[in-house]
C-alpha cells in the first residue's frame, strides 16, 4: 500500500512545475536549450529582487508577508519590465508553493480548469499550496474571472495576476474583493544601472564584458524603466560582439548600440546631447505658441525612436511652468493624453498627445506661478523659523484652546464675499508679502481682477481699522 502510495505521489508531482530556488544562473549552464537573458539572471530572493522598494523593502507590509510565507491572493499592476513575473515566482518560492502559470493571451476556459484540477489534486494528495500566476490577466473576460471565485474561496489556489492595464476598470469587482493590489513602478536611472551591473558579474563567468560609461548610460536611457528591455539589449550587444574566438573580450561601446538601436541612439547618445536638443527644441516651441513647429519637434522625437511618454511628460511640466493659471484646463489636457496613450496604445496614443501638443502650443502663456512659486520658496527658506501665529493653528484640544489657539480666527465663508478683508496669515514678524503676479492673459486675467478687488476690500478694512483705533484714542 506504501509503495503504491509513493508512485501515485510522484506521478502527481509531475504535473506541476515546483517553485525551485531560483538563482543568478550563468548562461553556460544552459547550452541545451535558449533562455533570454533577464530568465536566465532571474533572482531567488527579494534581497536580490531590484526594484519596487515601495513594497517589497525591508518592513513593508508585502515583504512581511512574503518573509513569514504569509500571502494571500494579489494583483500586480505595472508597465512591463518592472518585476511583476519574477516577484510571483519569488512569491512562490518564499511562501513554498507549488507553482503553475497561465497566460490570458493564450488560455481560455478550459486551461482554467485544468490548472484548477491540477491544484485540487495537489491540496487533496500532498497538501500542498498551489500559487497561480496569470500573465496579461485583464485579458480574461468575466465568465473567465469569475471561474477563479471559488477556489480563491476555498483555498485551492493563490492567485497572482499581472497586468498593465488599471484593475480597477479591468477585473470583476466580485475578483478585485478577494484581491489585493499592488502597483509596481518603472525602474529608476539607479536601479536600472544596479541591475546592469549585476548582469555584466554574472553573465558569461568566462568573458569579461567591458561597457563604456556612455554606452551605460545609453542603454538605461534606451530601456526607459524596463528591466527585461535593458537585458534583452545588452544580451544581443553580447552576441553582436562575440568574436569566434573563446572567452574573448567584449567590448561594448556606443558605436556597438548605434548598429543595434540606429534609431534610438540618435536620440539617447549623451554626449552629443541630441535627445535632450530636441526635447529641448519641443519645448521652447510650445512655450513660443507655434503648433506647427512643435508638432514637427515632436514627430522628429517619434523619427528617432523617442518615447511618446517622455514628451507626454515634458508637457505637463509646459502646462504648469508657461501656461500656469492662464488656463488651467492645459494641465489636464496634457494629463489625458499620457492616461490614453496607457489605456489604447502608441496608435491612438501618439495621436492623443499630439493633441494635447497643439492645444497647449495655442492656450495662453503665463509663467506667473512658476515665479511665484520659486519667490515663497526662496523666502520660506529665509523664514521657517518665524513660528504660526495662534490664530491659524488648531485648537485640538482644551490645554491648546486655553494657550490661544484659534482664538480670534475669522471664518472666511461667515464674512461678506467670503472674504476676511483686513485679515493677516504670515507670521507675526513678517509683513504680507505679494509672490503672485498674474498676467493679463486667458483665465489669469480674471484673476488679477479679483485680486485687485481683494486688495480694495483689505485697504478700506485698514483704513477703517486706524479710523476706529484713532477715535477709541
Amino acid at each position: 500500500m506504501g509503495k503504491h502510495t509513493s508512485k501515485e505521489h510522484n506521478s502527481t508531482t509531475d504535473l506541476f512545475t515546483r517553485a525551485e530556488p531560483l538563482q543568478e544562473t550563468r548562461a553556460s549552464d544552459h547550452t541545451s536549450h535558449y533562455q533570454p537573458l533577464a530568465a536566465l539572471l532571474r533572482p531567488k530572493t527579494l534581497n536580490d529582487f531590484v526594484g519596487q522598494k515601495h513594497l517589497v523593502s525591508e518592513g513593508r507590509p508585502l515583504y512581511k508577508l512574503i518573509s513569514n510565507g504569509q500571502i494571500h491572493s494579489l494583483f500586480l499592476w505595472g508597465p512591463p519590465g518592472t518585476g511583476k513575473t519574477t516577484l510571483a515566482h519569488i512569491i512562490a518560492n518564499e511562501c513554498d508553493c507549488y507553482f503553475l502559470e497561465i497566460s490570458a493571451v493564450t488560455s481560455g476556459v478550459k486551461d482554467i480548469r485544468e490548472v484548477i484540477e491540477k491544484a485540487r489534486l495537489m491540496r487533496q494528495k500532498c497538501n500542498q499550496k498551489t500559487l497561480l500566476f496569470v500573465d496579461e490577466v485583464h485579458r480574461f473576460n468575466k465568465s473567465q474571472q469569475d471561474a477563479f471565485l471559488p477556489v480563491i474561496e476555498d483555498g485551492t489556489i493563490i492567485l497572482i495576476g499581472a497586468t498593465t492595464e488599471n484593475p480597477a476598470f479591468e477585473i470583476n469587482n466580485a475578483l478585485l474583493s478577494r484581491a489585493r493590489t499592488y502597483v509596481l513602478k518603472l525602474l529608476s536611472e539607479e536601479e536600472l544601472h544596479q541591475l546592469l551591473k549585476r548582469a555584466i558579474q554574472n553573465y558569461l563567468p568566462d568573458t569579461k564584458i567591458n561597457i563604456d560609461a556612455r554606452a551605460q548610460s545609453a542603454l538605461v536611457a534606451n530601456a526607459n524603466g524596463d528591466a527585461r528591455q535593458l537585458l534583452n539589449v545588452l544580451e544581443i550587444c553580447v552576441d553582436y560582439c562575440t568574436s569566434s574566438e573563446l572567452n574573448a573580450d567584449i567590448h561594448i561601446t556606443t558605436e556597438v548600440l548605434q548598429n543595434i538601436l540606429p534609431n534610438s541612439m540618435a536620440l539617447y547618445d549623451k554626449s552629443g546631447d541630441a535627445f535632450y536638443d530636441l526635447i529641448s527644441a519641443f519645448h521652447k516651441t510650445v512655450r513660443g505658441s507655434d503648433p506647427d513647429a512643435a508638432l514637427y519637434w515632436f514627430c522628429r522625437i517619434l523619427e528617432g525612436g523617442g518615447d511618446p511618454l517622455y514628451v507626454a511628460r515634458r508637457l505637463l511640466a509646459i502646462a504648469s511652468e508657461d501656461i500656469g493659471n492662464a488656463d488651467p484646463r492645459a494641465l489636464q489636457i496634457a494629463l489625458n493624453a499620457w492616461d490614453t496613450f496607457h489605456r489604447v496604445g502608441p496608435a491612438e496614443g501618439e495621436r492623443a498627445i499630439a493633441q494635447a501638443t497643439v492645444y497647449l502650443a495655442l492656450a495662453p502663456k503665463s509663467n506667473a506661478v512658476y515665479t511665484a512659486f520659486k519667490r515663497a520658496r526662496h523666502f520660506a527658506k529665509h523664514t521657517s523659523k518665524e513660528p504660526v501665529p495662534f490664530h491659524l493653528r488648531n485648537a485640538t484640544s482644551e490645554i491648546t484652546k486655553s494657550l490661544g489657539h484659534g482664538r480670534e480666527y475669522r471664518y472666511a465663508h461667515d464674512e461678506s464675499h467670503a472674504f476676511a478683508a483686513g485679515e493677516d496669515y504670515f507670521p507675526e514678524n513678517i509683513s504680507a508679502q505679494r509672490f503672485y503676479y498674474p498676467s493679463d492673459r486667458g483665465l489669469e486675467k480674471k484673476l488679477s481682477e479679483k485680486r485687485s478687488f481683494l486688495d480694495k476690500l483689505n485697504a478700506e478694512s485698514d483704513s477703517k481699522r486706524r479710523s476706529d483705533a484713532k477715535d477709541g484714542e
